[in-house]
């Protein structure tokens, strides 16, 4: 008849989606608020947990902000005030560079009319005046100009140091946050490894809570490193629950050996039997091939595939056993396929 193929690994039903929960920053378990087993909503509070040193780091870095955001209005205003300074300084300038001006043309004017009616030293004196305004001037109107240009960067660095201080703020409000624990999304909370108790102190990455989203399950089957290079993607399994079998389907292969299994994944249907819950184990047979029209016979313990051994076969009579040599072909969990040493009946 037909030899159905099989190959059998244990393993364990695994959700699909899950979502592992860690430390942000290190800090003690003051409550429990919900248990493994809890269906929770996106938001839910999970657990507490308290750090003294978060709470003082957010205050010294709130109090550098009020620092830094003070010092930035001081240099606005300082610069502000400068820059009036200066601009009044060259108005003050250019106001007595004109009047100086006008001495030296009426002076000019009246050497050169008369030279009788204006002394020379007079005339030298008011054009030394005016050249010396209009140097004065040209400086502080440099100076105006460089303290414009200036002025952009100085305020530009401080608001770059408020803005650091404002990420400093904001990463300690968000690990002060993080103390109060909530679901990233809707599900069922799931049993830890170790479970947390209230009092536990906890460090940053420490896994604090693990969320499965419900309906969605997959077996993960360890099989024989021997065995697992006939099973491909695609493959049907049936997993055994104990008390139910589900029919399921090949779908990813793990490409390393682990302590000498290779560990495929199952996807399963959405509906599954109410035994099939998180973290159950399970057996799993992969059908790799169907032979049709095969003699084949129940697995002796010691049976090899394509090898011979020795069985007790009955005289016709049934009365007598005697030992004969059969060639086993092809193998599964409970079946050989028989090529030489035995018939039907």
């Amino acid at each position: 008849g037909t030899l159905v193929r099989q190959i059998r690994g244990p393993g364990t039903l695994v959700p699909e989606q899950a979502r592992l929960i860690t430390a942000v920053t290190n800090g003690r378990v003051e409550q429990i608020a919900l248990l493994p087993g809890a269906v929770v909503e996106q938001g839910d509070v999970i657990l507490r947990m308290s750090n003294p040193d978060v709470d003082l780091q957010l205050l010294q870095a709130q109090s550098q902000l009020s620092q830094a955001q003070s010092t930035l209005m001081q240099t606005r205003a300082n610069l502000r005030t400068n820059r009036l300074q200066q601009e009044g300084a060259v108005k003050l300038l250019e106001t007595q560079l004109s009047a100086a001006r006008r001495t030296y043309e009426t002076n000019q004017r009246l050497w050169d009319t008369n030279p009788a009616l204006v002394a020379r030293s007079e005339l030298d004196r008011s054009r030394e005046e005016m050249e010396q305004l209009q140097t004065r001037v040209e400086l502080e109107r440099e100076r105006l100009q460089v303290m414009l240009e200036t002025e952009d960067d100085q305020i530009m660095a401080q608001e770059l140091q408020v803005e650091r201080l404002q990420e400093t703020v904001s990463f300690n409000q968000d690990r002060l946050a993080s103390l109060v624990v909530t679901a990233p999304i809707a599900g069922t909370l799931s049993p830890l490894e170790i479970p947390l108790q209230e009092g536990q102190y906890v460090t940053s990455g420490q896994q604090i809570a693990r969320i499965v989203v419900p309906g969605r399950l997959k077996a993960e089957i360890r099989i024989s490193q021997t065995q697992a290079q006939e099973i491909v993607v695609g493959q049907t399994a049936l997993i055994d629950t104990r008390t139910d079998t589900i029919q399921g389907q090949v779908s990813r292969i793990d490409p390393s050996v682990r302590q000498g299994s290779v560990t495929i994944d199952v996807s399963l249907p959405l509906d599954l039997p109410p035994s099939a819950r998180p973290d159950l184990s399970v057996d799993g047979n992969v059908i790799i091939d169907r032979l049709d029209d095969v003699l084949h016979i129940s697995r002796p313990s010691f049976a090899q595939a394509n090898q011979r051994a020795s069985l007790f076969r009955l005289t016709p009579d049934g009365e007598y056993a005697e030992r004969v040599q059969v060639l086993f072909g092809a193998s599964s969990v409970n079946d050989m396929e028989v090529l030489e040493g035995l018939r039907v009946g």
